[in-house]
């Protein structure tokens, strides 16, 4: 008896998926277990295995085509076996995506021009008769073209020298040619274009996700500049050390999480009826994929060393840009994480990834002038901003938790113990 084979829900956020890729084809022999397709998700694409035994009889999805949860994505029975009747009952839903689909248009425009003679100018859509010099019009016809939406440009002028008056725009009737009159003898033309790709599931959910959150969560900044020089020569030490690589990120990971434990009101979450404070101290880092942002979670962080931290927050991010991370790597989050200084951005601000209730922006190491035991030296410093939640942290709880976090990224020894 055939069996029906619907979009499996593969995360707790997922409402739609897109077949990336078909791994077997109609009349093949499945086997339990056996993985039939890749499945796009909201968070990444993972394998779709078979519960079932028996022959592909259909396929629902080409690859690239996207349905929401439970669509017919296949059937599975017996060779020859007639499905007609269970395809046609079956709701089978529209296609919504198509994941790399393009769609370009180009159109011939002219820049503006100089006010000289007339010249015609070939265009591949039809326009107007449109004369770009100075338009002379009765203010009453200004009007009534204001009103209507008419480009003066277009319009002829039936009074003295040409004068657009009240019964030109009245009687005015858009005019279509397949020829351009622009009034220059100086013309450059241009082409328009653009391409437009289909926004995959990763990217609505992400666009979906902050945009709540920046419009439910009233976000507020808080920045201070640390001091880098002894992190500079602390991180130089540790990484002489036997197979040891630290980085400044994952002293700042670090450094969240011991300043977390210490400020557990910054590590909470916010919903409609509670807040939860949290006691474990699992930090998001958040990692650039092609598609946009994901945010692998580090369990327990605090527990964790700087070594272990990098070396788990490397690995993720690897296989977060081949899309091999599984949901549950990336739920669970207290807090994040977002650096951006590696590619030179000094400071900035990110959205919470709720329910948390704060999110760090890392900035870049600059060395600049800096004021030091009365006097002018050259220095190295890091701007971190964080954005709290305020519903639950308030001004001074955000500002304490900052100079803790400062005080443990100055001085890294002291989270060696």
């Amino acid at each position: 008896m055939a069996e029906i084979i619907t979009m499996p829900r593969l995360s707790d956020t997922m409402t739609e998926g897109v077949v990336a890729q078909w791994l077997k084809k109609v009349g093949d022999k499945i086997s339990e277990g056996d993985i039939l397709a890749e499945i796009e998700t909201d968070k990444a694409t993972m394998e779709f295995e078979s519960f079932s035994e028996g022959t592909l009889l259909y396929i629902g999805l080409k690859d690239g085509e996207g349905a929401p949860v439970d669509s017919l994505l296949a059937i599975i029975g017996t060779e020859g076996e007639n499905i007609d009747t269970i395809i046609k009952e079956f709701n089978i839903t529209v296609p919504i995506a198509e994941n790399t689909s393009k769609k370009e248009e180009t159109k011939t425009v002219t820049t503006e021009p100089t006010k000289k003679a007339p010249v015609v100018v070939e265009a591949s859509q039809q326009a107007a008769i449109v004369n770009t010099g100075r338009i002379i019009a009765s203010p009453l016809a200004k009007k009534i073209a204001s009103e209507k939406g008419i480009n003066l440009g277009t319009v002829s002028g039936s009074g003295e020298n040409g004068r657009i008056v009240k019964s030109d725009i009245e009687n005015y009737i858009p005019i279509t040619t397949t020829k351009a009159i622009v009034n220059s003898s100086t013309v450059s033309v241009g082409e328009e274009s653009f391409e437009e790709t289909t926004n995959s599931q990763m990217r609505k959910t992400i666009a979906r996700r902050l945009a709540e959150s920046k419009f439910t969560a009233p976000h507020y900044y808080l920045m201070i500049e640390i001091d880098m020089d002894n992190a500079i020569t602390s991180r130089k030490a540790i990484n002489e050390l036997p197979d040891t690589k630290v980085s400044f990120n994952d002293i700042v990971v670090k450094a969240s999480a011991m300043a977390l434990k210490k400020h557990p009101k910054v590590n909470s979450q916010w919903f409609d009826d509670r807040t939860r404070i949290n006691h474990h101290v699992n930090i998001g880092v958040a990692v650039a994929v092609e598609d946009g942002l994901v945010v692998p979670v580090i369990p327990f962080t605090d527990l964790k060393s700087m070594t272990q931290i990098g070396a788990q927050v490397k690995d993720m991010a690897v296989r977060a840009k081949s899309k091999k991370l599984t949901p549950s790597e990336m739920d669970g989050s207290t807090f994040t994480v977002s650096n951006l200084g590696m590619f030179g951005i000094s400071e900035f601000t990110s959205i919470i990834n709720q329910p948390n209730s704060a999110i760090l922006s890392v900035g870049a190491i600059i060395q600049k002038p800096v004021v030091k035991n009365g006097e002018i030296v050259v220095g190295n410093t890091m701007k971190v901003t964080l954005a709290c939640d305020h519903r639950t942290v308030d001004g001074a709880t955000g500002s304490a938790f900052l100079q803790t976090l400062k005080q443990f990224i100055e001085n890294p020894v002291t989270m060696l113990a």
